[in-house]
């Protein structure tokens, strides 16, 4: 790799959750505002997007393998971080069919709106999924629960009320623009309900989420995701971290299970994964990004952490859909 390096130690901000937090960035919002007459039903596939449904009104159940099913009041909001396979019904045990069961149209951009036929009561939902991009695969979001709801952190922020109140008044008085402006408010609601979620998880003694909460260490893992071409070294790690290089070691593989350097390499390549999927994107430039001097050398780091050639990986069929919903 390339030396980076430097001999002025980087300013890193004390909050290191902050500076990790702040590079999610959701991107690639498809969204659809659905008109639903019980009896109704839509099965969602499992797919590597963060989801969110907004329940403006009407009967509305959510069911997850784990958890069953799930009755959501008017106003509510749920997040899926990780994507996994759920259903939303009028009622539990509907017959739950795909979307493309329903009648959609595209009003434009990644913006639709969904009906199903029935001859009961309406539910309006607003539903749909975000990218994530590289950071889908952060650790952090291997970490959450399933199924998030607004209601369970609204506690730690005061602006989650207003923003669904300001979400219903644009669901329920559509104007010129209102489907832009609430895919925006999905946007906020999502990055609030996040960090909401990290506030109110328990102070584990172990983990990511401890290792990041850590004075020393949580610099250096956020110095780690901000620059992961850097050519990082225990020395310049431990630099970082205001520790000595023994010290430093020793807590950081006592978090996190793996050695600073281990660390690092698994991010940078997990990071190259997700650069080599999207369409268009050399294995070239991704070597450069990372700091490699030459596409040689960066394939075999590649291959040797993930087993995998840059080629293979650029060759799978990655299986995202850009519908709405998935399939």
């Amino acid at each position: 790799m390339l030396d980076r390096s430097s001999d002025t130690q980087p300013s890193v901000p004390m909050d290191a959750l902050s500076e990790v937090l702040q590079d999610f960035r959701l991107s690639g919002v498809n969204y659809g505002r659905c008109e639903l007459q019980h009896p109704w039903g839509i099965a969602f596939s499992e797919q590597p997007l963060l989801r969110f449904h907004f329940v403006s009104s009407g009967p509305c159940w959510l069911h997850t393998e784990a958890d069953g099913w799930q009755q959501l009041s008017d106003g509510d909001l749920v997040l899926l971080p990780q994507g996994v396979a759920h259903k939303l019904a009028s009622e539990p045990d509907v017959p739950c069919g795909a979307l493309n069961a329903c009648q959609v149209t595209q009003f434009g951009g990644n913006v639709c709106g969904v009906v199903r036929g029935g001859t009961g009561a309406t539910t309006t939902l607003f539903s749909g999924a975000m990218s994530l991009g590289a950071h889908a695969l952060h650790p952090l979001i291997a970490l959450m629960p399933a199924i998030i709801k607004a209601c369970d952190v609204a506690a730690r922020d005061p602006m989650l009320a207003p923003l669904l109140a300001g979400m219903t008044t644009e669901a329920t008085q559509p104007r010129m623009g209102g489907a832009t402006i609430l895919s925006r408010m999905a946007e906020l609601l999502t990055a609030r309900m996040i960090r909401c979620w990290v506030d109110c998880t328990d102070n584990s003694t172990t983990g990511w989420l401890a290792a990041i909460r850590d004075l020393n260490v949580g610099r250096a893992l956020a110095a780690i995701h901000r620059d992961p071409g850097k050519s990082w070294t225990l020395e310049s790690l431990a630099r970082v971290a205001g520790q000595s290089r023994s010290v430093f070691a020793e807590r950081f593989s006592m978090l996190l299970g793996e050695g600073p350097a281990h660390y690092a390499a698994r991010w940078r390549m997990r990071l190259a994964q997700e650069w080599l999927r999207q369409q268009g994107t050399a294995t070239a430039d991704v070597a450069f990004r990372l700091g490699y001097e030459s596409e040689a050398s960066f394939a075999r780091a590649f291959k040797r952490v993930t087993g995998q050639s840059p080629g293979a990986v650029r060759r799978e069929v990655s299986g995202r859909n850009d519908m709405v919903f998935g399939q």
